[in-house]
């Protein structure tokens, strides 16, 4: 039985305290929170762009901690679930994995490329998993895109272009802060850039036009230049919509012998195949809290083994972040920005 200890209860940490409850050989055993009121159960505050909101909860048997270095030091814990604010993920995570913990850390992996990197450096050191929960590959949709394509199961990935836009949620304002969650270019748009990276790998370089906002980048359209060998590859991603589209998002992607195309809430997955037939996949798991039990059990998984699973690839998520740091300064300088050398 992997144990777990989660850090932060808000909406991340509610979303994840439901999703636990379809796992398998894992248990809740303690949370960690500087409210007061969220360690009595109460969590009526909470609410999000999904799922449902805050309740009241039962903790009975749940240890509760108001501060991180007294769960770090409870020997009862095997799991260090991170789902406080983004500023506060290289720091919880180091101390987590130098307590001898194996961490999930919930995306983005830190604010900066160097903080990543220290993150890696310390569960290299310490001989623990570094994982973190980028969720975008175990929504059903994308997980049938992820294999078509990593399968080559039509061919190869010709073009593509993905698109996730949202409108500024009125139960969170630090999404629009750079300097708490990098806004909406990599609180939001690092769903995408995992995406891309986990599909094509690292582009060459990218060229982003965007629209800016008191200091943060709020929508991207970019180009992944992957050289003249490599997929045509856009997205565009933002907090721009108004109130009316809350949130969509989706892809159109190009193979040899097929055509994917998705879009939440207008077009269900779509099959398009070079002998002229349309199919609609049969999925399951379209409650989004089933993606995150699977995205967790995964992680369960990997501690078992003492394996990172490659969907929670530490080094994976850092690249992502990178990618959507270079497209900032794409935006801003109005170039072309090398990410990796050719």
């Amino acid at each position: 039985m992997v144990r777990i200890g989660t850090v932060g209860i808000g909406f991340m940490g509610w979303i994840h305290f439901l999703a636990y409850k379809g796992l398998k050989n894992a248990q809740l055993t303690a949370i960690s929170s500087r409210d007061p009121k969220k360690l009595t159960g109460d969590w009526r505050s909470i609410r999000g762009n999904f799922g449902p909101p805050g309740v009241m909860v039962d903790l009975t048997n749940i240890k509760r901690y108001g501060w991180l270095e007294p769960m770090l030091a409870d020997p009862d814990i095997d799991l260090i679930d991170i789902c406080n604010p983004t500023k506060q993920h290289e720091e919880t995570a180091i101390k987590a994995l130098q307590a001898g913990k194996h961490v999930l850390v919930e995306k983005a992996i830190a604010l900066s490329p160097e903080g990543a990197d220290r993150m890696l450096a310390a569960a290299k050191k310490a001989g623990r998993l570094l994982m973190v929960a980028h969720v975008l590959p175990f929504f059903p949709e994308f997980a049938f895109a992820a294999a078509a394509v990593r399968g080559e199961k039509h061919g190869k990935l010709l073009a593509a272009h993905f698109k996730r836009v949202i409108s500024q949620p009125d139960w969170s304002a630090e999404i629009a802060d750079a300097g708490a969650t990098g806004g909406p270019a990599v609180d939001l748009h690092i769903h995408d850039t995992h995406f891309i990276g986990l599909l094509c790998g690292v582009p060459q370089r990218v060229f982003s036009a965007g629209v800016e906002g008191k200091g943060a980048v709020n929508y991207l359209a970019t180009q992944y230049l992957y050289g003249p060998d490599g997929p045509a590859v856009s997205c565009s991603s933002g907090a721009l919509a108004m109130s009316g589209r809350p949130f969509v998002h989706g892809f159109e992607i190009y193979l040899e012998k097929a055509t994917l195309v998705y879009e939440s809430g207008t077009t269900p997955l779509t099959v398009l195949t070079s002998d002229s037939k349309v199919e609609q996949p049969r999925l399951s798991g379209g409650d989004p809290v089933v993606a995150f039990t699977t995205e967790i059990q995964a992680a369960v998984d990997g501690v078992h083994k003492g394996k990172e699973p490659d969907l929670l690839s530490g080094q994976l998520a850092r690249d992502a972040l990178v990618m959507c740091l270079k497209e900032c300064e794409s935006v801003r300088t109005g170039q072309a920005i090398a990410v990796r050398s050719p």
